[in-house]
């Protein structure tokens, strides 16, 4: 059995995951915001090893959440489920950075580039990533006016960047990207046409390591199949310079 831990995940798709792979066996450590969010998901959490509570807003908060994590030991799988939507308004984190980009970029590199190095990275992207840029030359939006649709799927699209970076980097783990398509979760709405019974399966499988199928790396799933990302995310140049960038906002370069 595998030991997983879930980036947000006291509610939604990640919630889900967890609670799925806990019922196969799988020791699951989750992740909350805050202790309300964390006390909200009692039922669910009572099921889990353990639960982070941080704010991976900011760059310190990230950081205290992946020293937690480590303090808890190592881990076979990290799931980079945390995020913030598409129907974001302007906001900047108390570093000064747009709070989409702060939670669904910053924080899953700074998350990938601290904790303890496991065997299996999962990272969420979105079916939005496809008709995304990945706008690196203005990656902070300060040229653009705020469109939080187009920033949610620029770092949906930067988060499979990432997943394929670090599949080219790490030798030895997998690393893959997927989309869980448009769901009715919080996140996703209401009106969400897509199949809640499918969205969490994925991540879920690629985390276990149960399958020697999901023993691969450097792919992009849908609904347990593999499918073509945006092409920019397969950019081994473009992947190197999110890297940077990333690692130059935040001060932590990522281990070779």
């Amino acid at each position: 059995m595998s030991r997983i831990f879930i980036s947000g995940s006291t509610t939604g798709l990640g919630l889900m995951a967890g609670e799925l792979l806990a019922s196969q066996g799988h020791r699951v450590v989750l992740y909350a915001r805050n202790t309300d969010r964390a006390r909200d998901a009692q039922p669910a959490l009572s099921k889990a090893e353990a639960v982070v509570i941080g704010d991976v807003e900011s760059i310190a908060g990230a950081k205290d959440v992946a020293a937690q994590v480590n303090a808890l030991g190592q881990f076979d799988s990290v799931i980079h489920n945390a995020a913030v939507g598409y129907r974001e308004g302007h906001r900047v984190s108390a570093d000064g950075l747009p709070h989409v980009f702060a939670i669904n970029t910053l924080a899953a590199y700074i998350l990938t580039a601290l904790i303890k190095r496991p065997k299996r990275l999962i990272y969420l992207s979105s079916g939005m990533h496809h008709h995304a840029d990945a706008n690196l030359d203005d990656i902070l939006r300060k040229k653009r006016r705020w469109n939080g649709s187009a920033a949610y799927a620029e770092s949906k699209l930067h988060d499979a960047m990432l997943a394929f970076a670090i599949a080219r980097r790490w030798r030895g783990v997998f690393s893959n990207s997927l989309e869980p398509g448009w769901v009715p979760t919080k996140m996703g709405g209401p009106g969400a046409p897509d199949d809640m019974d499918q969205a969490h399966l994925t991540q879920a499988w690629l985390a276990a390591g149960d399958d020697p199928k999901a023993d691969v790396t450097g792919q992009y799933f849908y609904h347990l199949k593999r499918m073509e990302s945006n092409t920019q995310a397969q950019d081994p140049a473009l992947q190197d310079r999110l890297i940077a960038i990333c690692a130059e906002i935040s001060g932590m370069v990522l281990p070779i």
